[in-house]
């Protein structure tokens, strides 16, 4: 079986997770953290950054940070991991979708200003697969509008909008480092900012909000959602060989445009002109014209040893927010049709030219 994702531990891994190991801080203290913490932001060229749980409570986190809650309004692209809708919910507040970018399956800047009311406090920005989204018009309507723009870089890691590493370009970012993202600590996530007040509220708040005059005093309400040094250990040694790993993922791109330009059913990612793209995963369309459709393809690649993943499926169509009440009469028509066509391929960053050839080749015999 070919994965769909599977990752590379950087040298330095084990000797720091050792290390930890060997001084006893293993917990959610320890040199590491702040190490980590500290390269991340500077890797960002950001001021602050703050490790998390995972890139979910980063989210959540973000936005307790901004102190958002009932009656408050997030609107959200609505193609994405449902993770940024519960996020919404989880500080009282109400996701508001709406319809993504055909290129890029990102939010629609063009979208936004219609689904704006006198509740409407935040923008969550997605940055889809690795591609940026288009943040210009974004801040531009947020500056307006006074509104905070959250990202959600988990899939970005090292993408660039007009040379600027997403992320860092929002009020607050958000960052996952599960196994399979470009920086893993196996679980953990990070936010990062330029603003000093929301960095101090949010290492209150991760911390259980101890109160900084007397611990164990609690005045609001707060969250366990440190990382463990041990995971900054990894982190740490993971994040040293970002480039290289920005590097392969490059490669693979190209390797996978090469191979597969040929194949007139299958819509391959682009790039914007303004964007660097870090192909966090290797997505393609199934044209409408294939011999076969989305689903039966990916059941022949896996009878063939080969995994995949399709889309997301679009936050309007999930059945808990159904349940809620949410997302009535929402029409998404260009997220619906990409979740329909949409998946990709193996793009971890120990796949080979080998591995690729063989999923190249299947593709091209299963369309011939």
């Amino acid at each position: 079986m070919i994965p769909v994702n599977e990752p590379l531990i950087a040298p330095n891994a084990k000797k720091y997770v050792l290390d930890c190991l060997n001084t006893g801080w293993i917990s959610s203290s320890g040199k590491y953290l702040e190490k980590f913490e500290g390269a991340f932001a500077d890797y960002l060229g950001v001021n602050y950054a703050t490790t998390t749980t995972n890139g979910t409570t980063a989210l959540h986190l973000a936005l307790a940070t901004l102190n958002l809650g009932p009656r408050d309004e997030i609107i959200i692209p609505d193609l994405t991991i449902i993770s940024c809708g519960l996020a919404a919910l989880y500080v009282g507040a109400t996701p508001v979708v709406i319809d993504v970018d055909p290129t890029t399956g990102n939010i629609d800047p063009t979208k936004i200003e219609q689904a704006i009311t006198k509740k409407t406090k935040a923008i969550m920005v997605v940055h889809l697969y690795g591609h940026p989204a288009d943040m210009d018009p974004i801040l531009t309507i947020a500056k307006r509008q006074h509104l905070a723009i959250v990202e959600d870089a988990a899939e970005a890691h090292g993408a660039l909008y007009k040379g600027k590493k997403v992320g860092s370009i929002g009020d607050i970012g958000c960052f996952s480092f599960y196994g399979n993202k470009i920086v893993t600590t196996g679980e953990g996530g990070m936010i990062v900012t330029n603003n000093k007040k929301l960095y101090t509220r949010a290492k209150l708040l991760k911390d259980l909000a101890h109160s900084p005059h007397r611990r164990f005093y609690h005045e609001e309400i707060g969250f366990n959602f440190r990382m463990t040094n041990m995971q900054a250990a990894l982190g740490l040694a993971q994040l040293e060989e970002i480039d290289k790993y920005i590097a392969i993922k490059l490669h693979m791109a190209k390797t996978y445009n090469d191979q597969l330009s040929s194949v007139s059913t299958l819509s391959l990612p682009s790039q914007a002109p303004w964007a660097r793209s870090v192909y966090w995963m290797y997505a393609v369309l199934v044209s409408k014209n294939s011999p076969m459709v989305r689903d039966m393809l990916r059941t022949k690649l896996k009878e063939e040893g080969i995994d995949t993943r399709d889309y997301f499926i679009p936050l309007h169509r999930q059945p808990v927010f159904t349940k809620l009440g949410l997302f009535k009469n929402i029409s998404c028509p260009v997220s619906d049709d990409l979740s329909k066509r949409g998946f990709y391929l193996p793009s971890g960053l120990a796949i080979t030219d080998k591995q690729i050839r063989t999923v190249t080749s299947t593709i091209k015999r299963l369309l011939s």
